[in-house]
């Protein structure tokens, strides 16, 4: 009678032990997705540094007619003692022969849309050339990511992608519609001409470096922008412009940051682009317009248009359409299995 159904009924009269809401293990917590992580250092280590690189340019021209091609030669500088750390390692300077050649093309075309860039803020304002350069970097790296790659953008992200080139277009587009005639008007319109060709190298420059996948793939690439950025610029300094010693503190600590920034910079936006899409990467690096225009205004006392204001109000909307499209989170078990 004692094992009949009946008689194993729970006891009531005993207090039910606490309920205790239920948790994730922690195979089971949530962490940000690949996207997540690329588009955020994007933001944070990309956009935000690169957007103090364009006025401290202009402010090293301005104090002591800095060359660009100098200036270049002084960011490849930052990047050589990386070989210090490709050594400790024990890989090559150059990366595996296999792909040695498109390491190589990576950094040239890196080196091409910087130089292009250092000399588009001596001519334009460094808010205007920041934007042509990224508009035309996000358009190209779209473009080139639906004809030769698989990867397919969302609506939303077609949306930021759309909203971020509208952006930019509000910016620069009254500039472009009041060039001046003459000498003026045409170094102007160069200096427009050279931001765009600065963007189609850069999408071209992410777009290689997609395709690299061996041990020390970044620090690699990072050594190789200074070794070919240097070979390329001595020359062409001597040749096309007139080297400049600067004795103030200012232009020598413009210098100086500017190496450091762009270095962070790279690195970043080199980590990035492994994650998420690079015309997303192109899209979410147009924080670097807003930071530069914003030192345009306070530091370098140059106007600011409304329509300035009202292009950046729209270019961040676009950032905030793209970002929160990707923030999503894994399951680590999943990511495990």
């Amino acid at each position: 009678m004692p094992d009949h159904p009946y008689f194993n009924l729970p006891d009531f009269t005993q207090p039910s032990p606490p309920s205790t809401p239920p948790s994730l293990s922690s195979h089971q917590r949530c962490r940000p997705s690949d996207a997540t992580k690329g588009l955020l250092v994007a933001l944070l280590g990309g956009g935000l540094p690169a957007g103090f690189v364009g006025p401290f340019s202009r402010m090293a021209y301005q104090a002591s007619h800095f060359p660009s091609l100098e200036l270049l030669i002084c960011r490849c500088l930052f990047h050589l003692p990386i070989a210090l750390l490709l050594k400790l390692r024990g890989d090559p300077l150059l990366g595996p022969p296999d792909v040695r050649g498109r390491a190589c093309l990576h950094a040239l075309l890196n080196v091409l849309s910087i130089g292009c860039a250092y000399s588009a803020v001596q001519v334009v304002p460094a808010g205007n050339a920041a934007t042509v350069r990224k508009g035309s970097s996000t358009v190209c790296s779209a473009l080139l990511a639906l004809c030769l790659e698989s990867q397919r953008l969302s609506g939303y992200d077609w949306c930021g992608l759309l909203g971020s080139t509208l952006g930019l277009i509000i910016i620069v587009g009254p500039g472009l519609g009041t060039l001046q005639e003459g000498t003026t008007g045409l170094y102007t319109a160069l200096g427009y001409v050279l931001a765009f060709l600065g963007g189609l190298a850069l999408s071209l420059g992410l777009l290689v470096y997609r395709s690299l996948d061996f041990p020390s793939c970044l620090p690699t690439v990072a050594f190789l922008f200074g070794l070919v950025g240097l070979v390329g610029s001595v020359p062409g300094l001597f040749m096309l412009q007139t080297p400049v010693l600067p004795k103030d503190p200012l232009s020598w600590s413009c210098v100086g940051a500017v190496g450091i920034l762009a270095l962070v910079s790279f690195v970043c936006v080199s980590y990035a682009v492994t994650k998420a899409h690079p015309a997303l990467v192109c899209a979410v690096l147009h924080s670097e317009v807003v930071v530069a225009l914003m030192l345009q205004y306070y530091v370098l006392y140059e106007t600011v248009a409304p329509s300035d204001i009202m292009g950046a109000g729209v270019v961040l909307g676009s950032i905030a359409i793209i970002t929160a499209q990707n923030l999503s989170c894994e399951r680590e078990g999943q990511v495990e299995e």
